[in-house]
Order: structure tokens, then sequence, then C-alpha cells
């Protein structure tokens, strides 16, 4: 498996998509993190066409078990941020 793309080399290879310099193309990344970020943690989705769906989830209150002691406890209810990959990557992916 190949070594993930550091946040340098992306920032890198969006300013040579975006034919603009490195302080441009990081200011676009971070702007796009931030709303991606507070869209999702107010509860709300992001849909980036042809990437996925970024949203929240809201799970219940749960058994759990510590897998060290076996111990059982009940864990609070609490939210996961979700994924969902959307069909043209996973297409791109295996082609």
């Amino acid at each position: 498996m190949a070594k993930p793309m550091t946040k340098t080399q992306l920032v890198a290879a969006l300013a040579e998509k975006m034919d603009a310099d490195k302080k441009t193309a990081s200011a676009a990344l971070d702007a796009m993190t931030d709303l991606i970020t507070s869209e999702v943690s107010g509860g709300g989705a992001v849909t980036l066409p042809g990437i996925g769906k970024f949203y929240c989830r809201e799970r219940p209150e749960r058994m759990v078990r510590n897998p060290a002691t076996g111990e059982q406890f009940k864990k609070e209810a609490d939210k996961q941020v979700k994924v969902t990959i959307a069909k043209a990557l996973k297409d791109s992916v295996n082609d």
C-alpha cells in the first residue's frame, strides 16, 4: 500500500492544478476543511461531487465491553462522523 499524501503534497498538487501559488492553494484547502467541519458539526451534511458525502450520525446509549478486563459498562449517546464514498470514486478505484 502506498503512503498517504501529506498536506504539503496535497497543497503542491492543488496549486499545480489551479495554476496558482501554494499559499492560495493552502488557503483554499483550509477554507474547504473549515466549511465541512462547521457544517457537519452543526448537524448538516456536505456532498463533494465525485468524492462522497460527509455527515454526522447520532449513536444511541449502549452497552460496551472493555476488551482488556471484559467488564461491561453503559456508554452514553454520542455522535459519529461518517463518510459515504461516491460511486464515481469507487468505480475509478476498481477499474
